[in-house]
């Protein structure tokens, strides 16, 4: 293993007890003799054809058209076999909105996707599963709404899509993209990322217990979101 920033070799060939075959997924942070590991993509091809199918991690985003409908986004998460293992609603600057779409920028759509994307709360998840990143666009459908109606009338485009701006949410499409976008939300550093749009005002906790989310009792309207997150 070679240290980039320094120049030099970090680790040779050697056993490790505590790294296992299920902790190499993309997305995962693995620490190996005290030092953080973020694996973003796969070194070869062949690698990526033995592991590519086993768990990933990838970013799922509710847009502000579809924010009143985020608990039947979250229940078609959770009943489609993925884990969601962080969330977070917040309101996006234009900066922030700016970072988070710079590979749109060329685009003719651009200025209007940053002018919608920050009208209104997000909710932002890191999400885990088998092949994670192609099942998460498969359950997204097209990016167009119109045309996800037609070829996939079941997708959550579909469902609560309005157009190819106003689509409803969002996922990756590559390794490194779910690791720059997850890097942005959720930074590994242990930063807080985007302002979370919680008010700390006569609040209390709420907590989903896992027999709930595991039966499909998880539903949440977006009163509740909008009141306590």
């Amino acid at each position: 293993m070679h240290d980039v920033k320094n120049h030099r070799t970090f680790l040779k060939r050697t056993k490790y007890d505590n790294l296992h075959l299920e902790d190499l997924f993309i997305g995962n942070k693995v620490n190996v003799f005290s030092r953080q590991l973020v694996l973003i993509d796969y070194g070869d091809q062949y690698t990526a054809r033995q592991l590519g199918s086993r768990k990933e991690k990838t970013l799922a985003l509710i847009k502000p058209d579809a924010i009143s409908k985020a608990g039947e986004i979250i229940e078609i998460i959770n009943k489609a076999g993925f884990t969601i293992t962080k969330l977070k609603m917040m309101m996006l600057s234009r900066k922030e909105a700016l970072d988070f779409h710079v590979d749109h920028q060329s685009r003719p759509f651009f200025n209007e996707l940053i002018q919608f994307i920050t009208t209104g709360p997000i909710i932002a998840m890191e999400i885990l599963r088998d092949d994670a990143i192609c099942e998460w666009k498969r359950l997204l459908g097209p990016a167009n709404s119109g045309v996800a109606r037609t070829d996939a009338s079941e997708s959550i485009r579909a469902l609560f899509g309005t157009d190819g701006i106003r689509n409803a949410a969002h996922g990756p499409d590559s390794f490194a993209s779910a690791a720059r976008e997850m890097e942005l939300f959720f930074p590994s550093s242990g930063g807080c990322g985007p302002a979370n749009t919680a008010k700390f005002t006569n609040c209390t906790c709420c907590i989903v217990k896992p027999h709930a989310v595991s039966e499909g009792k998880c539903y949440v309207e977006y009163t509740i979101f909008s009141t306590f997150c």
